[in-house]
């Protein structure tokens, strides 16, 4: 096991990465202030790791609530969060139960926002249980629930108390749900880490063989890039802005084509092509470059444009984005690989000729 922190002062914790994970009690214990907790999941993963997990707190003692959700990104709503506030209610949970969101990017967004809320506010664990939740979503605090305008829009900064992310897990991680939690690993390379780019160039074919030592790699280096990140910059004055490269258009891709028509990080791998293609048109990307990003996503198994969705509808759903200010939408662009930037004086042509390109 390998441990890195996220430094926040009092509200810095822990990120557990390593293999079986899921029976470690003594990590989770020492942060519960009484021996309660529920855990949330969904149908898919409450089969494999519910009883892993709960068992293990239970046999500690611990009043274990089991929460089962529907799957999908389809069900991050209002419906499905009250689920939860009924099972907590009808046990009669109060403000000294811990939350343990056990699953991908939905149930962690979902389970933490109802921490954040619920009897305003009660401490939360994660336990990610796939790639894109591992090295993105667990880290960072960000919670939220989609509306039908718009993905993620309400929600609220809640910070866990850890997270712990059992490698064992991506074993039986279908193999779309590992494609897409590699655009977020991607990613991280692209706006912060030149060298680990060209790493995920020639070790691509060992992260989709699921070679244990190159994926523990990859998660430490993208959450070590995150926790840095977030360290500087929790509530996303600045910094924590990069993070959100190739979002601005795959949150509009999510929201157009419909939740759970497309995975997450499939969304973000066609809008990473977009805003690499901006990026090349205003100046910074060379050719050459903006082809590598490309060509990256293509081996790894991941769109690089969005058909299906009008340009225009494209702009329409961008302009009610969380990264639009006093109008203008904020553009996270790369510089040079490996060092991003954010723009909100992007010409609208050039958006426009991107989206004629590589959506339609």
């Amino acid at each position: 096991m390998q441990t890195l922190r996220i430094a926040l002062g009092e509200r810095s914790y822990p990120i557990y990465v390593g293999a079986g994970l899921l029976g470690r009690a003594d990590l989770i214990l020492p942060l519960l202030e009484r021996k309660s907790a529920a855990v949330v999941t969904n149908a898919t993963v409450a089969p494999l790791y519910m009883e892993p997990l709960a068992g293990a707190l239970a046999r500690e003692g611990v009043e274990v609530v089991r929460i089962v959700l529907p799957d999908g990104e389809d069900n991050k709503d209002w419906r499905t969060l009250n689920v939860v506030f009924d099972a907590l209610l009808e046990k009669r949970c109060g403000r000294d139960t811990t939350l343990v969101a056990l699953g991908g990017g939905v149930i962690g967004d979902l389970a933490g926002f109802a921490a954040a809320i619920y009897q305003r506010g009660v401490q939360y664990v994660q336990v990610p249980t796939t790639l894109l939740a591992q090295v993105d979503s667990s880290v960072g605090g960000k919670t939220a629930i989609n509306h039908p305008l718009g993905k993620n829009m309400v929600g609220a900064f809640h910070q866990p108390r850890l997270v712990l992310a059992d490698m064992d897990t991506l074993k039986t991680l279908p193999e779309r749900e590992l494609r897409s939690g590699l655009a977020e690993v991607i990613k991280h390379g692209l706006i912060r880490d030149a060298v680990f780019f060209g790493w995920l160039e020639a070790n691509i074919e060992r992260l989709l063989g699921r070679e244990p030592e190159a994926l523990e790699h990859a998660v430490l280096r993208s959450v070590a890039i995150k926790a840095e990140i977030v360290a500087r910059d929790e509530r996303e004055s600045g910094l924590r802005k990069l993070l959100n490269f190739g979002h601005t258009f795959g949150h509009a891709i999510e929201t157009g084509l419909g939740y759970g028509t497309w995975l997450h990080g499939e969304a973000v791998a066609a809008g990473m092509t977009m805003a690499a293609d901006l990026s090349r048109q205003l100046g910074y990307l060379s050719d050459a470059d903006t082809g590598r990003i490309r060509a990256l996503l293509q081996r790894a198994g991941l769109p690089t444009s969005a058909k299906g969705i009008a340009p225009g509808r494209m702009q329409q759903l961008m302009s009610v984005d969380k990264k639009v200010k006093e109008g203008r939408i904020h553009f996270v662009l790369l510089e040079r690989l490996g060092a991003a930037t954010v723009r909100d004086d992007v010409p609208p042509a050039a958006v426009g000729h991107t989206l004629a390109r590589l959506a339609a």
